[in-house]
C-alpha cells in the first residue's frame, strides 16, 4: 500500500513512520505532478493542494488526511462523488492558538507596543497606564479544542468565560454557554471577543454592524479563526467610530494582507501574518494523530479519530 505524503516531514519522523509500519510504502514529494498519484491509496495534505482533477486522478485513493483543521479549499464534490474517506488534525492548534491569543492580548494590556517603543527611544516614563486581565470578560466564539483551552487559561488569569456554540452543551473551563440568539446581550458585557470560527457557510459574515454597536468601546476584538467571519469594512467602519478599542487580528479575507491596506498603519490594530497555529510541535503532533488513525485504518476498524464530514465540510 502507497502513502503519498505533499507534506515532506523531517526525517526523525520519516524514519519513525517507516520503522513503525514496515510494510507501507511512504513516498514524501511535495508536488502531486510529481507521480505517484494514481497509485496512492492513502494522501496525506494540508489540503490547499488538491483539486477535482487531482482526486480524479487518485484512482486507488480512498483516504485523504488533512493535516490541519481548515477545510475551506478541499475538492468536497469530488471526494463525496468517490466516497473517499477524510479525517484532518483537529486539536493539534489548541496549544500553540491558545499562547498565541495569550501574547497578544497581554501585550496589548500591558502596553508592550509603547514600551518597546519607550525602550527604543530611551525614554524613561513610568505613567504608562498599563492594564490588567484579572476580572475581565472574555467571549469565545467557537467551544471546541482551542476555544476550550483559550478558556483554561483564562482561568489562569481569573477572567470570566462565556461561550457560544450551537449545541448549549457546557465546557470545562466556560462559565457560561450561549446561542447565537442571546450573543448580542452578552457582547456588551464582553471586554474581550475572541473568534475561533472556520469558514463554512454558517460563519461567512457572522458578525455583523450590530454586534460592534453591541460591544464595550473599551473591548478588544481577536480573530483568529478565518477572515471571512466579518466584512472587513464593517470592521474598519466600527474601529474608525471606536465602537471598540482593538482588534487583534491573524488572519484576512482575502490572504495575503496586500501591502498598503489600511490595517497596517492603523494604531488600534495588531496584525500577524495567520501564524497564530504555528509551532515546532505542529508536525510531531500531526503525525502522532495520522499514526494512530493509520493503524485504526490497517486494522479495519472506523474507530478513525477526527473524521470529516464532506457534505459539511468539517
Amino acid at each position: 500500500m502507497l502513502v503519498l505524503s505533499t507534506i515532506v516531514p523531517p526525517k526523525s519522523i520519516q524514519t519513525d513512520m517507516a520503522v513503525k509500519f514496515p510494510n507501507i510504502d511512504f513516498c514524501y514529494q511535495e508536488d502531486l505532478e510529481a507521480g505517484k498519484l494514481s497509485e496512492a491509496e492513502v494522501l496525506i495534505t494540508y489540503g490547499e493542494d488538491l483539486e477535482n482533477q487531482y482526486i480524479r486522478k487518485a484512482s486507488r485513493l480512498k483516504w485523504i488526511m488533512v493535516m490541519s483543521a481548515g477545510l475551506e479549499k478541499m475538492p468536497f464534490d469530488a471526494i463525496i462523488e468517490r466516497d473517499i474517506l477524510v479525517t484532518n488534525a483537529r486539536g493539534i492548534h489548541k496549544i500553540p492558538m491558545a499562547e498565541y491569543t495569550f501574547a497578544m492580548i497581554l501585550l496589548y494590556e500591558k502596553k508592550g507596543r509603547l514600551l518597546l517603543e519607550n525602550e527604543r527611544n530611551e525614554k524613561w516614563d513610568r505613567d504608562v497606564k498599563v492594564g490588567e486581565l484579572n476580572g475581565k470578560t472574555m467571549l469565545i466564539l467557537g467551544t471546541g479544542a482551542i476555544g476550550g483551552e483559550i478558556a483554561r487559561m483564562a482561568k489562569a488569569f481569573n477572567m470570566k468565560t462565556v461561550g457560544v456554540n450551537r449545541s448549549g452543551n457546557s465546557t470545562e473551563y466556560i462559565d457560561r454557554i450561549i446561542q447565537e440568539n442571546a450573543l448580542i446581550p452578552a457582547l456588551s458585557q464582553a471586554d474581550y471577543l475572541i473568534s475561533i470560527l472556520p469558514s463554512t457557510h454558517e460563519t461567512k459574515g457572522f458578525l455583523q454592524e450590530e454586534h460592534f454597536k453591541a460591544m464595550k468601546n473599551s473591548a478588544v476584538f481577536v480573530n483568529i479563526g478565518r477572515g471571512d467571519i466579518v466584512d472587513e469594512n464593517i470592521l474598519l467602519s466600527a474601529l474608525a467610530k471606536q465602537e471598540i478599542a482593538h482588534a487583534i487580528l491573524d488572519v484576512f479575507n482575502p490572504e495575503p494582507l496586500a501591502k498598503g491596506h489600511p490595517f497596517w498603519k492603523m494604531d488600534n490594530v495588531t496584525v500577524t501574518s495567520h501564524l497564530s497555529s504555528r509551532s515546532y510541535e505542529y508536525l510531531p503532533r500531526a503525525f502522532q494523530i495520522f499514526e494512530q488513525n493509520l493503524s485504526s485504518y490497517l486494522e479495519g476498524k472506523s474507530s478513525l479519530v477526527n473524521i470529516v464530514d464532506p457534505e459539511k465540510g468539517y
